[in-house]
């Protein structure tokens, strides 16, 4: 029987894509309170998603459940936020998370954040929010993936925490990485974000891509973020949702250097299949790219989860 998912500021469900491709997982459930996030979810992953404020959503309504996912917005604690504080109003929304884990007692939880907050408060934000979820009796562990070390073309740090229920007496343990800078025996190379994007048509040619323009917007090389040159051996830097309301700045350069990478080739930066359809406007995909989890990351903490979860002692409500 597959694990029944609810996914909390599922975003455009790049988590939720990977769980998907993990297979073995149903998603029941997802929310955000982003119209256009909504809409991307909806083309891709199915009309399961709604939107709201989840501060506004009842447990009463949301579906039980065997895994809950949470992506809790991540702008208060991220590095690249210079003005971030403990105190953020946006820190606090993984005690919605933690509202709904307590209510359906799922057997595991998924978060994902900036590695950003790490650091928040000297470690202190992350201890609490470990501690938070332990007191409701999981067994919780965090650990920092490099999304390029995952056949990612993207050097992308982020925490995963995740938590299984204590009683399960469940033997977690995060994916071994199935690529290295320089790879052990065993190991595959870094993809590179020139090989990823390699054999895409320009997008100022005839092509029959959705979702493949670009910004205007002018380049730069300062190596400011948004304005770093890209080496096309190596993969891309972290791609970002931060900027204007244009979705200029935020914008990686395409490694030939000439232009910024089009909604599509930044989609497969993230590891979006092709297929995937940003259901808004160039803008809004940009920042919603920058947002989301690398689908392939998703997928191989769902695998590892999936394992896991099959040395379960107790049967779960439900089952």
């Amino acid at each position: 029987m597959n694990h029944k998912v609810v996914s909390l500021f599922a975003g455009a469900g790049g988590l939720d894509l990977g769980f998907q491709m993990a297979g073995g997982y149903d998603l029941l459930w997802a929310n955000d309170n982003d119209p256009d996030a909504v809409s991307t979810y909806k083309a891709n992953l199915g009309n399961h998603a709604v939107l709201g404020d989840i501060r506004e959503i009842s447990s009463e309504e949301i579906p039980e459940c065997d895994v809950v996912l949470g992506g809790f917005p991540c702008q208060g604690f991220s590095l690249a936020n210079t003005g971030r504080r403990a105190d953020d109003a946006r820190n606090v929304l993984y005690l919605e998370m933690l509202r709904v884990v307590a209510s359906k007692r799922p057997k595991a939880f998924v978060a994902e954040n900036v590695k950003g907050l790490m650091l928040m408060s000297k470690g202190e934000v992350l201890r609490r929010i470990v501690a938070d979820f332990e007191e409701l009796g999981y067994d919780v562990q965090w650990k920092i993936l490099n999304a390029a070390d995952y056949g990612v073309p993207q050097r992308r740090e982020r925490v995963f925490i995740v938590g299984t229920r204590h009683d399960l007496e469940v033997d977690f343990e995060f994916p071994t990485p199935t690529h290295g800078r320089k790879p052990d025996s065993g190991k595959l190379p870094w993809v590179s974000v020139g090989h990823a994007l390699g054999g895409l048509p320009d997008p100022d040619s005839r092509h029959d891509l959705t979702n493949h323009t670009y910004s205007k917007y002018k380049l730069r090389f300062n190596g400011y973020m948004g304005h770093r040159a890209i080496d096309p051996e190596l993969p891309a830097p972290t791609v970002t949702g931060r900027g204007d309301n244009k979705g200029g700045v935020v914008v990686l350069h395409h490694p030939s250097n000439e232009r910024r990478m089009s909604v599509r080739e930044l989609a497969l930066v993230q590891s979006f299949p092709l297929n995937f359809e940003f259901a808004c406007n160039q803008s809004a995909a940009y920042r919603l790219i920058g947002n989301a989890v690398a689908p392939s990351v998703g997928r191989s903490v769902a695998q590892s989860l999936q394992q896991a979860l099959k040395t379960a002692k107790v049967a779960v409500k439900g089952d």
